[in-house]
């Protein structure tokens, strides 16, 4: 079930109101033994976080499905970067890190038990008492936490403007439908800013080396279509000076088709060197998530920050879809 991002809080007698938490999302199913974690790119995180998995294996029901966020604590809030750690080939790494700073799972759906199978069908109205009770029941003394919600829309303005430390806005779900798997239809995010997670298609090198040799300058940003195609749809060039050599290297190992399919990196113009109109195609492997103040032309009118690469992403997910917005109808607001 994917969000769209909107400006406004919806209100309505149709909404439902959750923290937007900043974690990774993660379905997570129980048959009898056997637990699985599944990421939204369909991506199995239950090695990088064992103690999720133990603790599933202890709650005193044996067959049912979640949908929530894992997060990291980190005194009194949450911690991405300690997330990002966990995405490690070493065992030895991931379990290190499991015991020393243990994740928490934090549910905001259920959609399926032993005794209701079906749940996934029946509309939110009907879900989120069924989840409560499961939490009562199940839930208590674990790794696992129950997200809040209310439809409350006055709440909801309170959990925005309160936003940060590992909650980043503001979730809508639509109370009447049933569970919206693989559409924006059913739920709505809204932040104090907006962000889209991006295809890196290539990058430029700077005009300016550092330690003698070439490193990145910018990011050259890339969504899908409906055909498939990467089009290339802005860039970023806020990295770090202390980060370029290592991201370099990271890039340079990338650097390959496709690159973009569609719409690519335009030629010189009077804005731009011959040296900053060249450019590196990259096999579509990395997602970033960007923040940006307006999207217009099917492109980014400015440059935009880098907030957290999103390795729990598959590049697929990243399309146009995720930016559309309801349009708005202009006669109602002529006088």
């Amino acid at each position: 079930m994917e969000a769209r991002s909107v400006d406004e809080i919806p209100r309505g007698k149709e909404w439902q109101y959750e923290p937007k938490w900043d974690g990774f999302r993660c379905l997570l199913s129980r048959s009898g033994s056997n637990i699985d974690l599944r990421s939204k790119s369909g991506e199995d995180l239950a090695r990088y976080f064992p103690e999720i998995v133990d603790a599933a294996l202890g709650l005193n029901a044996d067959r049912f499905t979640l949908d929530g966020e894992i997060v990291v604590p980190h005194g009194k809030s949450f911690s991405f970067d300690a997330l990002l750690q966990r995405i490690h080939p070493a065992a030895s790494r991931v379990k290190k890190l499991s015991q020393e700073t243990p994740a928490l799972y934090l549910g905001f759906d259920l959609l399926a038990t032993a005794r209701d199978k079906g749940l996934a069908e029946k509309t939110l109205r009907e879900r989120r008492p069924a989840l409560d009770a499961f939490a009562t029941s199940t839930l208590k003394g674990s790794l696992f936490r129950l997200s809040p919600s209310t439809t409350s829309y006055a709440t909801a303005k309170k959990w925005l403007a309160q936003s940060g430390g590992g909650s980043d806005g503001v979730i809508a779900k639509r109370i009447d439908l049933p569970y919206q798997a693989g559409n924006r239809d059913g739920m709505q995010k809204i932040k104090k800013f907006r962000s889209a997670d991006c295809v890196v298609g290539g990058f430029r090198y700077a005009t300016n080396k550092i330690a003698g040799r070439n490193v990145v300058g910018s990011l050259l940003l890339g969504l899908y279509d409906d055909d498939g195609l990467l089009h290339h749809v802005g860039f970023t060039s806020a990295i770090k000076a202390e980060a370029k050599p290592a991201l370099t290297d990271r890039l340079e190992a990338l650097i390959g088709e496709p690159g973009f399919t569609g719409n690519a990196p335009g030629g010189p113009s009077r804005w731009s060197t011959e040296r900053s109109a060249k450019w590196c195609p990259l096999k579509t492997k990395l997602v970033i998530e960007v923040c940006y103040d307006h999207f217009s032309g099917e492109r980014f009118r400015h440059g935009t920050s880098i907030l957290r690469w999103r390795p729990d992403k598959a590049p697929g997910q990243c399309t146009f879809d995720q930016l559309k917005q309801k349009a708005a109808d202009p006669m109602k607001l002529l006088k």
